[in-house]
């Protein structure tokens, strides 16, 4: 059982009172993920730096959820899969893509399986991609931008991931709906 506090606006270290309400505004609630990192306020703020980054990024939004969805489900994240379903919905991504990447099943468009493909060599061989990997995610259409990118998004779903498996996050209410088990 998990002892991490979920932190509110009256709960929260000073430094971190100022990120919980960028998140209210930005989310209009303070997700549960935001409450536990409000114990560090430097980790807060490290995660929502990185979010606003991915988001600025060059991928599209069924890229991102294709990138997002692809880390949280092979690193079985009880919160961030239903968080990131949510987060789709109101993306307005196919919610046939949503529902591959949460099944492990195949994606209605070749471009986005070797975004998956690619992202996941990237998450298993730890950034170790052989040429092969390369090649395969280029001829899809890809660049260096894109392979960086992935990079950071996987940088930022490591930090959300670990921390919502060793704090036992409790899933949102808005995003309880899709609640997701790994199978």
């Amino acid at each position: 059982m998990s002892d991490f506090k979920l932190h509110d606006l009256d709960s929260a270290p000073e430094e971190a009172k100022p990120l919980l309400k960028k998140s209210l505004s930005d989310f209009g609630m303070i997700p549960n993920l935001h409450a536990v990192m409000a114990e560090a306020p430097d980790t807060l703020a490290g995660y929502q730096t990185l979010h606003e980054l991915v988001l600025n990024s060059s991928l599209n939004k069924d890229e991102k959820t294709v990138v997002w969805q692809s880390i949280n489900v092979e690193n079985h994240c009880h919160y961030c899969v239903p968080a990131h379903s949510g987060i789709a919905r109101s993306m307005k991504v196919s919610e046939d893509i949503d529902n591959a990447l949460r099944d492990q099943t195949p994606l209605p468009d070749d471009k986005l399986e070797a975004l998956r493909d690619f992202t996941l060599s990237v998450l298993r061989k730890q950034g170790n991609v052989s040429d092969q990997d390369l090649k395969a995610f280029y001829a899809a259409g890809y660049g260096h931008r894109q392979v960086l990118e992935v990079i950071l998004t996987v940088s930022q779903k490591v930090m959300s991931n670990y921390i919502n498996h060793i704090a036992g996050t409790p899933v949102d209410e808005p995003f309880k709906a899709f609640e997701w088990k790994a199978s």
